[in-house]
């Protein structure tokens, strides 16, 4: 009989992550224009927990100057989660920025063109 798998290490995971890379942001880059007005959104584990994607939403127009912050800031960033997280291994972590509410507000807005 094969041994069953906790479906929600990778929940609990990539929801620490979540947290600590938060608070890694917020205490080392809190002065940076450009990754202050980042809120992290969400957390997926994947790959068996090697890495995980990180969702934000920025209040900056400049999507893609954003991107690029995270980007070069990553490594540090993993750097500080290694020390912060308790675990063997410390999964590699990628931003990716999250649309939800810009679908949201155009579902909206063609709902109400309907309505008109």
């Amino acid at each position: 009989m094969k041994k069953q798998i906790n479906s929600n290490r990778g929940e609990r995971i990539a929801s620490k992550v979540q947290t600590l890379v938060a608070e890694i942001l917020r205490d080392n880059y809190g002065d940076d224009d450009l990754i202050s007005g980042v809120s992290l959104v969400g957390a997926d584990a994947h790959g068996g927990l090697q890495f995980v994607k990180l969702f934000y939403y920025s209040r900056n127009e400049d999507l893609n100057a954003v991107q690029r912050r995270l980007d070069e800031v990553t490594r540090p960033v993993r750097f500080e989660l290694a020390q912060r997280i308790d675990q063997k291994y410390v999964p590699d972590i990628r931003f990716a920025y999250d649309d939800t509410l810009e679908r949201a507000a155009r579902i909206d807005q063609l709902l109400n063109q309907i309505k008109d």
